[in-house]
């Protein structure tokens, strides 16, 4: 078996900016995984905040054997990006090889489109107030806050988009002080959840603060070994095939934040669809899906996820799985 990387560069269709920075395009790992006959498909996004680089997550892929499989796989690379493209792209060449849908070979039920969150990027109050309004048909928003001038511009996105429902995601800018403040009028603006108010490593104190508002874990939740840290301080997880280092572990993930009693988010870095397609599995009957990845795109993959006014769909059998 061969496994090739690429990396491939997607234009935005605006400048992306959370507060972290700026961005306007997409720079992923595209992995191809062969046996002669057959070819799967995976991508991921080197993410810096996890001190990952696309020369980093390429040399991870490089120096994996050629006879690795999915369950060899957890033993040779830890969660993330490196592993996710890999994983990705043995689940498809799977799938290739058995004449079967992804969802079949995990046991799962045919999935069906998930209404997805669309973010508005970070901006001033004026122009994210004309980002939500130009964006107020959609029935989810997501506003990227975690700035002393938070308030103004979450203000701003719900006098555009009246009708829409928000959910907020701080990105570790918050204390817990700041979350307190800001919960009521969170909750007078109709916000659905926060996302990773504080800083991951850093936020015990929400295990000893009332929750008006659900709490979601995104840089504080990896994988299943994250799960014990969470207990207490959060209502929901924020599962990435990124961040778990696959679809594999994104499934097993799923399954026990549910059984103790977690929400499920299912989110994604800024990618093109086939970064997105493995997630619509993870996503069935989340209580949030954010996979609004290609909508930020100004080009994307042949045979792109299907958005429509039901939501994102599962892939084609051209694109993965």
């Amino acid at each position: 078996m061969r496994i090739d990387t690429t990396r491939d560069v997607f234009r935005l269709a605006q400048a992306f900016t959370i507060s972290r920075g700026s961005r306007t395009e997409a720079h992923v790992i595209t992995v191809k995984v062969t046996d002669g006959a057959h070819a799967g498909y995976g991508e991921s996004v080197p993410y810096a905040r996890y001190d990952e680089t696309l020369d980093s997550v390429t040399a991870e892929i490089e120096a994996l054997p050629e006879t690795v499989t999915r369950a060899a796989l957890y033993d040779l690379l830890p969660a993330g990006a490196a592993r996710n493209a890999v994983d990705c792209a043995l689940w498809d060449l799977e799938c290739k090889r058995a004449g079967k849908r992804a969802w079949d070979l995990a046991g799962l039920p045919t999935p069906g489109p998930e209404i997805t969150a669309y973010t508005l990027s970070l901006d001033t109050p004026k122009a994210m107030q004309a980002q939500a309004a130009q964006n107020a048909h959609r029935p989810l928003l997501k506003i990227k806050l975690g700035t002393p001038d938070d308030m103004p511009r979450l203000e701003a996105v719900r006098s555009g988009a009246p009708n829409a429902q928000i959910i907020v995601d701080a990105n570790e800018g918050w204390s817990a002080e700041v979350y307190a403040d800001l919960a009521p009028h969170l909750v007078r603006l109709g916000v659905q959840m926060v996302e990773q108010p504080l800083p991951a490593g850093e936020d015990d104190a929400l295990a000893g603060i009332e929750r008006p508002v659900p709490v979601c874990a995104d840089e504080s939740c990896h994988d299943r070994a994250s799960l014990p840290g969470l207990k207490g301080k959060y209502d929901l997880i924020n599962i990435k095939v990124d961040k778990t280092g696959g679809l594999t572990e994104a499934l097993a993930l799923r399954d026990a934040a549910r059984a103790e009693g977690y929400g499920i988010m299912v989110g994604c870095m800024v990618g093109s669809s086939l970064a997105m397609a493995p997630a619509t599995l993870v996503a069935q009957g989340a209580a949030v899906v954010d996979l609004d990845g290609p909508l930020l795109l100004a080009e994307d993959r042949t045979a792109p996820l299907v958005y429509d006014t039901a939501g994102v769909h599962p892939p084609t059998t051209e694109l993965w799985g």
